[in-house]
C-alpha cells in the first residue's frame, strides 16, 4: 500500500477552492483520537512534497495526552520526530467551521521510509499484505453507535439526555427505530449527512437506539479496510462538531449511562478473491467452508483481542447480560445474542458480523485484530464448532474476560495477535494501555466517597 499522495491533488484542491485558508493535519493516535496542526494554504504543497514532522511519541501517549515512557517512544530516545505524509483522496473541506478551511489525513514514516511501527494506519496495512499473497480482499464496513447528550450536566456531574429541540422536553424513554426521534433532531442528522456527502463519506442511515438520546449510524461497504477506517474515524469527527452546533454533545463512550445500554462498533466483513467473487457465499445461510474458517479464526483470537475491542475499564461495562453485547464465543445466523453474527441477505452479499466491541474502539486497530483473526482461521481451517440457535445468553459457556486488567493480561501473553500486528507493537500498546489502567484505579470515585465515607 502507497501511503504518498501526489503533489498534484493538493494542486487541484488549490484551485477548486480558492477561499480556504487553512488546512487541519490530522492523524489518529493509538485510541482513536485526532491529533496534528494547522497549517496555512500555501504550506499544503509543501505537505505533499517535503512531508512534515511529527514526533513518533505521538502513539506512545494514553487517553490524557501524557507519554508514556514504557512505550520507548519518548525521552529514552529523545522525543525524535518522524515524517508523517497525506494519506491520498482526504483532503477535503471542513464545512462546520467559519472560517474556510479544509482537513487532510496523515500517517507515519520512519525518516527513512519504512512505515512507523506505532502507527495503527501502518499495523493495518501490514496486516492486509497477508491477505494479498492470499489474492483475497477484506470488504469492510463498520456501523458506530453513540449517545447525543445535553451540554449541561446533572448536578452530580453526570451526562443527562439532550431536550428534544422540537418539544424542549428531556428524552426519557427507548423508542429503537422510533421515527419521531429521528425527526426531533431532523436538521443535525441532515447536516451530519451533508457534511459527510462533501467529505466522501459513505454514511448511508441513521436508526434511533436502545435508550434514550442513542443512535446508530452505519458506514457503506468499501472494498478496501484502510479507506473503511478512514470513513469511521472522520465521521465521528462530523458528527461531534455538528452536534456542537445544535448546541448539544456526540459521545462514543461506551457506556455513558449506568442502566442503559451501552454503544458499540459493529464490524461487517466480507472476502472478495481475484475475481471480484466473495469466498463467504455458501449453499446455505450459514455461508461457505471459508467463512467458517474465518470465524473459527476470530475465535481462536477472540480473547486475545479483548483489550482492543475493550480499551478500558467504561468499555467493560457494556458486558452485561441480555444487553446485546455478546458474553461469550458464539455464532450464528440472524441471531443478535452472538458474538459473531451472520446476517440474512442474498447469497452475494454473505457477510459476519463481529458485535464485540465497543463505540470506543479504535477502528484501525480493531479491524487488524479481527482481520488478524480471520487470516489465522482461513490459512489454518480452524473449526468454530456448531452454530448457536436461540438465545445465547443461556447457554452455559465461558466467559469472554470481564475485566480490563484481565484482558490486558492476555494480551500481554497473545501467541497469534502478537505475531500479526507486531510485537513492536504490542510492546507500545500493552504499555500505554496498562499505565491508563494504573492511573485510573488510583482514583478515587464519588460512589466510594457515598459509601464509605462516613460509614466505615
Amino acid at each position: 500500500m502507497s501511503v504518498r499522495a501526489t503533489p498534484a491533488e493538493a494542486e487541484q484542491f488549490l484551485d477548486e477552492h480558492p477561499h480556504v485558508s487553512t488546512v487541519e493535519l490530522l492523524i489518529p493516535d493509538l485510541n482513536g483520537v485526532l491529533r496534528g496542526k494547522r497549517i496555512e494554504r500555501d504550506a499544503l504543497l509543501k505537505v505533499y512534497t517535503d512531508g512534515i514532522c511529527l514526533p513518533g511519541s505521538l502513539f506512545g501517549a494514553d487517553i490524557t495526552g501524557e507519554t508514556v515512557e514504557a512505550t520507548g517512544l519518548g525521552f529514552s530516545i529523545g522525543d525524535t520526530d518522524q515524517l508523517c505524509w497525506p494519506v491520498a483522496g482526504t483532503l477535503c473541506t471542513v464545512p462546520w467551521q467559519k472560517r474556510p478551511m479544509a482537513q487532510l489525513l496523515m500517517t507515519m514514516v520512519e525518516l527513512d521510509g519504512k512505515p512507523f511501527f506505532a502507527d495503527p494506519q501502518q499495523v493495518l496495512a501490514k496486516v492486509l499484505q497477508k491477505f494479498d499473497v492470499l489474492k483475497l480482499r477484506p470488504q469492510v464496513a463498520v456501523e458506530l453507535e453513540f449517545y447525543l447528550i445535553d451540554q449541561q450536566r446533572t448536578p452530580q456531574g453526570a451526562p443527562q439526555p439532550p431536550l428534544s429541540p422540537v418539544t424542549g422536553e428531556r428524552e426519557h424513554t427507548t423508542q429503537v427505530y422510533g421515527m419521531n426521534e429521528l425527526d426531533d433532531y431532523r436538521e443535525m442528522f441532515e447536516e451530519i449527512s451533508d457534511a459527510a456527502a462533501l467529505q466522501n463519506i459513505p454514511a448511508e442511515a441513521f436508526v434511533a437506539e436502545y435508550a434514550p438520546g442513542q443512535y446508530e449510524v452505519n458506514l457503506h461497504y468499501v472494498p478496501d479496510a484502510l479507506l473503511a477506517c478512514h470513513h469511521a474515524i472522520l465521521l465521528k469527527r462530523i458528527i461531534k462538531a455538528i452536534a456542537r452546533r445544535h448546541d448539544m454533545e456526540a459521545t462514543f463512550m461506551a457506556k455513558p449511562y449506568s442502566e442503559a445500554t451501552g454503544s458499540g462498533t459493529h464490524i461487517h466483513i466480507s472476502m472478495l478473491d481475484e475475481h471480484g467473487v466473495n469466498v463467504f457465499t455458501g449453499e446455505d445461510e450459514l455461508g461457505s467452508e471459508v467463512l467458517r474458517h474465518a470465524i473459527g479464526g476470530l475465535f481462536a483470537t477472540m480473547e486475545e483481542s479483548m483489550a482492543i475491542c475493550a480499551p478500558n475499564t467504561n468499555s467493560f461495562r457494556r458486558f452485561q447480560h441480555s444487553s446485546f453485547v455478546p458474553m461469550s464465543r458464539t455464532w450464528g445466523w440472524n441471531n443478535r445474542t452472538v458474538a459473531i453474527r451472520i446476517p440474512t441477505g442474498s447469497a452475494e452479499a454473505q457477510r459476519l458480523e463481529h458485535r464485540i466491541s465497543g463505540a470506543d474502539a479504535n477502528p484501525y486497530l480493531l479491524i487488524a485484530a479481527l482481520l488478524s483473526g480471520i487470516h489465522h482461521g482461513i490459512t489454518g481451517r480452524l473449526d468454530p464448532g456448531p452454530a448457536v440457535t436461540g438465545n445465547a445468553y443461556e447457554l452455559d459457556l465461558p466467559s469472554l474476560p470481564a475485566e480490563w486488567s484481565v484482558a490486558l493480561d492476555i494480551f500481554a501473553n497473545s501467541k497469534v495477535l502478537s505475531q500479526y500486528l507486531t510485537p513492536e507493537f504490542c510492546k507500545v500498546y500493552l504499555a500505554c494501555k496498562t499505565e491508563e489502567h494504573r492511573l485510573f484505579e488510583r482514583q478515587v470515585s464519588p460512589l466510594e466517597h457515598q459509601w464509605y465515607l462516613r460509614l466505615v
